[in-house]
């Protein structure tokens, strides 16, 4: 089995797969849910209970240069009153270092994903319009799959990046630093 089958496998019947639809309806243009919904997704299901990372929100990211903020908070309100309980996080990449300081702009949303802190979370899920499955994986899906905490090379030297993983190797002792 390839890794995007073993991903969507591990994802079905999961809060991601009760959102992805949901999302897929609002039209951003070329989103992808990734960051940690994904990444503690995979890893409570590979490491199990006594891996203590769960979804803390749901991070959307789209880009679309015409866009402004009003479109993030109007996607972030129709997915809080379809999922109540749940939080979200919709960034469009294109402002990004409009509000980001130090940051670069983005040229697409996959430029800002693959500029995340880490490797395991520098991973999007979407479905198409025809309901199937997409996956970005700049860094594949080795470290994701093994547990392996690596920041990506633009944050090599990142304190942000060295603090996180502080924080997820607390809560699930299963990980390893890269």
């Amino acid at each position: 089995m390839n890794s995007n089958t073993r991903l969507q496998m591990i994802l079905t019947d999961t809060a991601i797969d009760r959102v992805l639809p949901a999302i897929a309806q609002l039209n951003l243009p070329n989103w992808w849910l990734a960051g940690g919904a994904v990444r503690n997704t995979v890893w409570r299901s590979i490491f199990g209970d006594r891996c203590g990372l769960g979804i803390k929100d749901f991070d959307i990211a789209f880009f679309d240069i015409e866009g402004n903020r009003s479109q993030e908070l109007a996607a972030k309100a129709n997915l809080t009153e379809q999922f109540p309980h749940e939080q979200f996080d919709v960034k469009n990449q294109a402002s990004f270092a409009r509000w980001r300081l130090g940051t670069k702009p983005y040229t697409s949303t996959e430029d800002g994903i693959t500029n995340w802190l880490h490797t395991a979370t520098a991973v999007g899920v979407r479905l198409n319009a025809q309901g199937q499955w997409e996956f970005f994986t700049p860094y594949g899906l080795d470290d994701l799959f093994n547990g392996i905490i690596r920041p990506t090379p633009a944050h090599t030297h990142n304190i942000d990046a060295h603090n996180k993983a502080s924080g997820f190797l607390q809560k699930c002792p299963y990980l390893r630093l890269a």
